[in-house]
């Protein structure tokens, strides 16, 4: 069984379903149901007895895109686990991008950092280089850049909290900083942060690491311990949008490209294209009266 959820243009909604199931039929899938959800009267769930997932989801970009769609092979349920990423997903920024502009060296750093989320660069190395052309900046600079440079996305602290409120454990992982990571946690309540460290001595970076890297490997063991603790028949929920989340992605129930790069996009179960990150509570069902506000 096949179950896909799907937020779409309403005004062009009717004509792409039917382009949609005549696409679908052509691969050997047949659409069994397709309605309307009760809590949320813009996302259409559409059942399918078999098949598989990649298909449904190429037909479905090819007919809606862009469009914010899930698909899983199991009724919907509320996540017992939400765990993310953080720059660009759960803030609009990549945090060492910023912080690089207070050395000077923002492109430079930028660039670098665009070649890792594509998958081009082992992201190790890549974080270690750009770490280290930001020795002797002051750690002040951080605090500079909290406050003046990084903001949640939009419907981010919605999210977390409304998921929380259901009784989802709620997990930051991020290849940045707990510098960033922690505050950022704080604001959008995340109960655990798992990220790296920046090397600081005499107020200054050191342009070094202190301990073990937080790169995919690690984001997919975090997600499998966490889920470990919360026993058999839990649910999970991931968002990514680089390449280093996409072994998060795949490990997780529904695994969501955040507005993400095509590596993670391709890795994923679900796709946020179009609105922001409360299209995920939509897609879950969850009446907007239980909401709670960010």
């Amino acid at each position: 069984m096949l179950i896909a959820r799907l937020i779409a243009d309403p005004a062009t909604l009717e004509t792409r379903l039917e382009a949609a199931t005549n696409a679908l039929e052509e691969r050997g899938l047949r659409l069994a149901l397709a309605r309307m959800l009760d809590h949320h009267g813009e996302v259409v769930q559409l059942s399918l007895p078999e098949g598989e997932a990649s298909d449904l989801l190429k037909v479905l970009d090819e007919h809606f895109a862009p469009a914010d769609m899930l698909v899983a092979k199991r009724d919907f349920a509320t996540p017992h686990l939400f765990i993310s990423d953080m720059d660009s997903t759960m803030i609009g920024q990549e945090c060492i991008d910023e912080l690089a502009d207070y050395a000077g060296i923002k492109p430079q750093i930028a660039a670098i950092t665009e070649r890792a989320m594509q998958g081009e660069l082992d992201f190790e190395s890549a974080l270690r280089e750009r770490v280290a052309l930001l020795e002797g900046l002051g750690e002040s600079a951080i605090e500079q850049c909290l406050a003046e440079r990084i903001k949640p996305m939009e419907g981010a602290r919605t999210l977390v909290e409304t998921l929380r409120s259901k009784g989802c454990r709620t997990v930051l992982v991020t290849g940045g900083f707990h510098h960033f990571a922690d505050p950022v946690a704080e604001q959008l309540g995340f109960e655990h942060v798992v990220a790296n460290r920046l090397e600081v001595e005499g107020g200054k970076l050191t342009g070094g690491l202190i301990g073990p890297i937080t790169d995919s490997g690690v984001k997919r063991a975090t997600l499998e311990e966490e889920m470990g603790k919360l026993g058999a028949g839990a649910i999970s929920l991931a968002t990514g949008d680089g390449a280093n989340d996409v072994p998060m992605l795949q490990a997780a129930d529904y695994g969501v490209a955040f507005r993400a790069k095509p590596v993670a996009r391709d890795a994923a179960t679900g796709r946020i294209d179009r609105g922001d990150l409360t299209s995920l509570l939509k897609l879950l069902d969850i009446p907007e009266s239980e909401w709670i506000a960010g």
